[in-house]
């Protein structure tokens, strides 16, 4: 048994994809500091609440980016920003479909998704309707960002029927 196991360590430092692994955990439109984050919140309700939080971060520096555009790459930084925005939406609601699979308390978790989805889902759509000169180029990944915002209102809806209502303290 121990040599097998000294067999697969070996295999894993001379194989070119041992550690992509550990790369792969880390997604490209978190920063190494909101990775870490992600990975050291305790609770599932955390961790949606990280991912929400990121995403209103990337929805703002949007906003921003389309009043003060900057050099030569903003369209390439308002798509990047787009799919950023997307990925955390749709990681948190992965998250709350998890949580409701391991039968975790994550209440917290779907209301805030309900709240900040309805928020979200206002502001794109209000982006969506102003236009702008150069909404071409972005308006594939807007409309995909508020499709997968309406999606994930969706799922909020859907996981609050499926997670039981809080315990109830009876006076005696």
């Amino acid at each position: 048994m121990a040599g097998k196991i000294i067999g697969a360590m070996f295999c894993l430092m001379l194989c070119p994809g041992g550690n992509t692994i550990a790369q792969q955990e880390q997604k490209d439109y978190l920063s190494a500091l909101e990775a870490d984050k992600i990975r050291d919140a305790e609770t599932t309700n955390d961790r949606v609440k990280l991912f929400l939080t990121f995403a209103d971060d990337r929805l703002k520096k949007f906003q921003y980016e389309l009043e003060h555009p900057s050099g030569t790459r903003h369209v390439d930084m308002l798509n990047s920003l787009l799919n950023a925005y997307g990925g955390c939406v749709d990681d948190a609601a992965d998250l709350i479909q998890l949580g409701i699979e391991k039968q975790e308390n994550i209440r917290a978790a779907i209301d805030l998704m309900a709240s900040q989805s309805k928020a979200f889902l206002a502001v794109l759509e209000k982006l969506s309707a102003a236009g702008g000169p150069d909404l071409e180029a972005y308006k594939s990944n807007l409309d995909d960002a508020i499709e997968g915002t309406r999606d994930a209102m969706n799922e909020s809806k859907k996981a609050s029927k499926k997670v039981a209502p809080p315990p109830i303290r009876r006076k005696n």
